[in-house]
């Protein structure tokens, strides 16, 4: 019977764990937005290689 209120106190320690830990992401801001990064990450270095690519193309045209 003493096995039953050990591993109570266990789980019950260990869901306030990953309650506050869940609470603590939430207000920190990590689940704010979670697709933008990854596709900044994907298209910055294309749009800027671009714009530069066009500009030195017009100056040597002229």
């Amino acid at each position: 019977m003493e096995i039953i209120f050990m591993l109570l106190a266990i789980s019950i320690c260990l869901a306030l764990f990953f309650l506050l830990s869940f609470l603590w992401a939430s207000k920190s801001g990590q689940f704010d937005d979670t697709y933008g990064p990854a596709r900044r990450m994907l298209f910055d270095g294309d749009e800027s290689e671009t714009h530069s690519d066009n500009s030195k193309n017009t100056k040597e045209c002229k």
